[in-house]
């Protein structure tokens, strides 16, 4: 199974949080990726972010990045959004 954590951040509090699951293995990494992130910022009612260089490093370092202000084109509400891979 393969499952992503978004949680959002707001003064160092976790405000709202939601795992996504995919058992699809037909689907690349990259497209469950992908697929995660819009489930999760459907939920949350957010646009979708903008994969910015250090996000993309981090998440192939780490499997966790985090979405500041500068990653949307619309205003947020709060710090970050972040989002990791909890289980391949």
């Amino acid at each position: 199974m393969f499952r992503i954590w978004g949680k959002i951040w707001k003064d160092n509090h976790l405000v709202r949080d939601m795992v996504s699951c995919n058992n699809d293995y037909s689907m690349s990494r990259t497209a469950m990726v992908f697929q995660a992130l819009d489930e999760i910022c459907h939920e949350f009612d957010l646009s979708q972010p903008i994969w910015l260089d250090s996000n993309i490093r981090d998440f192939q370092l780490h499997d966790k990045t985090r979405f500041t202000k500068d990653s949307f084109i619309e205003s947020i509400d709060f710090d970050y959004l972040e989002f990791q891979v909890i289980e391949e």
